[in-house]
């Protein structure tokens, strides 16, 4: 019995020792005290005891530093060489790239709640808000979307005119260049509802806002570039576009095959020293009417003008639209959604080295500073465009399956409807959650690269789920295209979304968890950069002091795993939250295990969990489902945690904190060492799988929240474009939404009433509602209210349909039609 007190000692004690993250020297002076203690009054006899200090003797030897460098550090260090992952300067640019928030400590195994917690809450300026009430609201009030989309095939001249000289184009430049200097909360706003009404208005002002040239030359351009270019794109006297896919270099974007040879030629009448570019384009928006192009390619000095290096690497660079040799107008049609976008050519097209962005001095630094921006811009175009068009389909759904009727019922009742209802708005809510949280950690100086990838990916794969789930709701309704179509453009815009930007498929399986890894793992890079540095004594000193403190880290995170799956992880400490307060203890745990697993995989595999992509992907969404989480309890305390949206709390935390249980226990099964993957599974699940998906009772409140008017409602879905006006079937649905309030009671009188003691026998709504008047089930005045809500509902209800003629740019006439008209 004592000896197992004394096992039970021990390992207690060595636990709490990692739990706690210990340095060695302390963790060895208290396992030695016990060890003395277990020698002095243990009743085993020394054989035992002798077994016991073997085992401490070579922990005590890791406290000198010399033994440890000759026998452990070097020879692993040695190995660790031949081991890692080749890595070009790009893949090393793009590592670098950006800043690490909220996602480094997620990967700590112990995040610091604090941190997140006392961020500032995103809000808007008072100049902010009068232009989303005020230019935007007009904005969409000037868009017909099916105008836009079938009639012209692209935005009226009154838009494109409102969108240059309102400044839609220039929300990013500063105003001493004449632009509206917005926060990037409020330019995700500005897509939220712009991208509720029209995705091709969305994209339209999106790109020049993102990635493109006027942030290059914000932080890249030369004081005369940024003097010349910032005021005339400010005011919408250029448009600008950026050149960087290639027929032959699509998602590898780095293997950029366009080429910029360093010579001498004549411009403006002199012979100055410029580049000779020969290019091929393709997917770039807003190329057909860009009055400036920012080319992307690889620059050549064979003759050494600038300096002595021959292959100077990718650079970027301007170019104005009627410069010699190039070739643009032409347009791509990406699923009749017809923002302006199409290829452009350039052979032999000569410019001033000057029009390097940034000058020569910026030639071959063209990645770095696409993959820095690039941190700021994918976390709100896209994620904003996809939440915009996401909270649309929540609100128009929301009010479509109340005012529909089948069945003597609003569709929303059904459980299959319902089900596909609260999917939409838990998913919806994860989106705007993680867009506004994440674009007030860029307004405080944050450029999170790799949550911009995880934003990216999830909110447009989520955007896909709602629009599949709209549609499946409104059925025909959202099939036949035409003006009452609210929801077919923005279905066919899904793929788009998923596609640019790096394509969905590239960003889960190699960038999220293989960024991630390195970037925000607090001793990854440090052991990388110690391994090449040059200095061998100096990286190997370093090299000693990051590895073992990855041991330590990694122990500490299996001890952390293995206490809070077997607690549940309710001991941990976290902020007081109310009824989200065991959510933030189930991230405690999951980063923990999430950590320890991404360890133990880059240990045994190495170099090879590059390739192993499937691997990859499931880690990535382990810490994506954590990183999202976080971000909607950090919303819902943004906003005062009202109780009213408590249940997309649970909904949005319990679907992402399952799905890092599936994709964890998906890794393991899938590891490829198999006597590792049991090692980490009953550190992992020691109880096995415990957590538990969003309930139907809970999907059921959240169906009642978004199918009746509320303040709660109106926050899931705020920032749509919702007037009440011709055109706008959203305004209408929710005016129709607003009367059904009224008119349900009186639609259900009639029906006890009258029908079912058959005094009303007539089939549709307006003859029961003649004979119920007839019959004093209801009053005159309620027979109008009744009889203007059923014709608002009808006019929601009814699609479209077309002369022939007016579908198809050529009318063919169908087989037979003359003949039997003749």
């Amino acid at each position: 019995m004592l000896s197992l007190l004394w096992l039970i000692a021990f390992t207690g004690v060595a636990l709490s020792l990692a739990y706690r993250r210990t340095s060695l020297a302390q963790a060895t002076l208290v396992l030695g005290a016990l060890v003395v203690a277990y020698t002095l009054w243990g009743t085993a006899g020394w054989p035992w005891k002798t077994l016991v200090w073997l085992l401490y003797a070579p922990l005590a030897l890791l406290n000198i530093t010399p033994l440890r460098l000759a026998f452990i550090t070097r020879p692993f260090l040695i190995a660790y060489r031949r081991m890692l992952p080749s890595m070009s300067s790009t893949e090393r640019e793009a590592l670098e790239a950006g800043t690490v928030w909220w996602d480094g400590e997620l990967f700590t195994g112990g995040p610091n709640w604090d941190k997140l917690m006392s961020a500032k809450r995103p809000e808007l300026t008072a100049e902010e808000q009068a232009f989303l009430d005020g230019p935007c609201e007009e904005l969409c009030h000037m868009v017909d979307d099916w105008q836009v989309t079938h009639e012209l095939g692209d935005l009226p001249p009154a838009v494109w005119d409102a969108l240059k000289s309102k400044g839609f184009f220039a929300m990013i430049i500063p105003k001493r260049y004449g632009g509206l200097e917005f926060s990037a909360y409020a330019h995700s706003c500005v897509l939220v509802k712009l991208s509720s009404k029209s995705a091709t208005l969305s994209s339209t002002v999106a790109v020049p806002n993102s990635l493109g040239p006027a942030e290059l030359l914000l932080h890249y351009g030369t004081d005369e570039q940024k003097a010349y270019y910032l005021p005339r794109l400010a005011r919408g006297e250029d448009l600008p576009c950026f050149a960087l896919t290639a027929p032959r270099a699509g998602s590898d974007a780095a293997s950029i095959p366009d080429t910029g040879i360093v010579c001498k030629g004549q411009w403006q009448g002199r012979e100055v020293i410029g580049v000779r570019l020969n290019f091929s384009k393709r997917y770039i928006t807003l190329a057909p009417v860009a009055t400036v192009v920012g080319l992307a390619f690889r620059m050549f000095d064979p003759d050494k003008l600038l300096g002595d290096k021959a292959d100077i690497g990718i650079s970027c660079a301007l170019i104005p639209r009627a410069t010699p040799g190039m070739t643009i107008g032409r347009r791509h049609f990406p699923l009749n959604i017809p923002f302006q976008n199409g290829p452009i050519q350039g052979k032999d097209v000569f410019v001033p080295v000057d029009f390097l962005i940034g000058g020569a001095k910026m030639a071959g630094q063209g990645w770095r500073m696409l993959v820095e921006q690039l941190s700021v811009g994918r976390c709100i175009s896209l994620p904003s465009n996809t939440t915009g068009g996401a909270k649309a389909g929540v609100f128009a759904t929301g009010a479509y399956a109340r005012i529909r009727h089948q069945f003597n019922m609003s569709v929303g009742r059904f459980e299959g409807v319902s089900e596909a209802i609260a999917r939409m708005s838990g998913l919806t809510y994860i989106m705007d959650a993680a867009r506004s949280v994440t674009a007030g950690a860029i307004d405080g100086g944050e450029k999170p690269s790799v949550p911009s990838a995880m934003l990216k990916y999830h909110c447009t794969e989520f955007g896909r789920m709602v629009a599949n789930d709209a549609m499946d709701v409104h059925g025909g309704k959202g099939v036949c295209l035409g003006p009452r179509n609210y929801l077919a453009r923005g279905y066919q815009a899904v793929p788009i979304a998923i596609t640019v930007e790096g394509a969905n498929i590239l960003t889960r399986n190699l960038i999220i968890f293989g960024q991630g890894a390195v970037r925000c793992h607090p001793y990854v890079l440090r052991e990388m950069n110690a391994a090449k540095d040059p200095n061998r004594e100096r990286g190997l000193a370093e090299f000693d002091r990051a590895f073992f403190g990855h041991i330590g880290f990694t122990l500490s995170n299996a001890a952390r795993s293995l206490v809070m799956a077997l607690t549940l992880a309710r001991f941990t400490h976290v902020p007081e939250a109310g009824a989200s307060t065991r959510f933030f203890q189930h991230i405690n745990r999951f980063s923990a295990s999430f950590a320890f697993a991404a360890d133990v995989s880059m240990l045994s595999l190495g170099g090879y969990l590059k390739k192993a992509e499937s691997l990859s992907a499931r880690l990535g969404d382990v810490l994506s489902s954590m990183y999202l989480a976080s971000m909607v309890l950090k919303h819902h305390d943004n906003q005062g945690r009202p109780e009213a949206d408590q249940p997309m709390v649970e909904w949005a935390c319990r679907h992402l904190l399952y799905r890092a249980q599936e994709q964890l226990h998906g890794f393991l099964r899938n590891f490829p060492v198999r006597w590792l993957a049991g090692f980490m599974r009953v550190l992992i699940f020691p109880r096995g799988l415990t957590y538990s998906a969003p309930s139907d009772r809970l999907g059921r409140q959240i169906v009642d929240v978004v199918m009746t008017p509320s303040e709660a409602r109106d926050r899931l879905t705020h920032g749509v474009y919702r007037a009440v006006e011709p055109g706008n079937p959203l305004g209408l649905l929710q005016e129709a939404l607003l009367l059904s309030l009224a008119a349900e009671p009186i639609e259900k009188r009639i029906r006890v009433e009258g029908v079912k003691t058959g005094r009303v026998t007539a089939l549709d709504l307006p003859g029961q509602i003649q004979q119920a008047l007839a019959a004093g089930i209801v009053s005159e005045t309620e027979a109008a209210q009744l009889k203007d809500y059923d014709r608002k509902v009808m006019e929601l209800v009814h699609v479209d349909d077309f002369e022939p003629h007016d579908l198809g740019r050529q009318s063919v006439p169908a087989p037979g039609l003359s003949q039997q008209v003749a």
